[in-house]
């Protein structure tokens, strides 16, 4: 599974109100970042899940621009009557490997600890976080700033490997 579904300005603007509803109480309350670590938690999770070829991560990430697109074309077109389903340019993070994928189900998976164990606020932060990572992931700016992130993930992983390798456990 390479292909991701095409975002389009109603899907951006689903996940710009998303952001903004999160990014607001920020500003306004002291601009202290702990405010903001449920959403980058959630973020960060998307952007792991971003990198995936296929699973459920890759197909979790691929699905949320449509997602995106039906609600933010809904909102975009009963709030101002203008079409906003014009197409954007897609973008894709690829070059995941078998280590880095290791890498990718643990952050995904403390995601997954960090917002059970959330309070009810934080844990839409999180939520509200991974839309908008995935959603924004889907553009070729956002995918393009972070085509780090695979090589990252997958060195992360090879060290890990070397280390276990090295102290004889494997």
């Amino acid at each position: 599974m390479t292909a991701t579904s095409t975002l389009t300005l109603g899907g951006l603007l689903a996940a710009l109100i998303v952001l903004t509803c999160n990014l607001y109480p920020w500003w306004t309350g002291g601009r202290d970042f702990k405010m903001l670590a449920a959403f980058g938690k959630g973020f960060g999770g998307a952007a792991c899940a971003a990198a995936c070829p296929g699973g459920i991560l890759g197909w979790a990430h691929s699905r949320s621009g449509s997602v995106g697109n039906s609600a933010g074309e809904a909102a975009g077109q009963g709030l101002t009557g203008a079409r906003v389903g014009s197409g954007l340019t897609t973008g894709q993070l690829t070059g995941l490997t078998a280590t880095g994928a290791v890498v990718v189900v643990i952050a995904v998976t403390l995601v997954v600890l960090s917002y059970k164990a959330a309070g009810k606020k934080d844990k839409r932060r999180t939520v509200g976080g991974a839309f908008v990572g995935a959603v924004l992931l889907l553009t070729a700016g956002v995918a393009g700033a972070l085509s780090w992130l695979p090589g990252a993930l997958n060195g992360a992983g090879d060290g890990i490997v070397s280390v276990v390798e090295g102290a004889g456990l494997l």
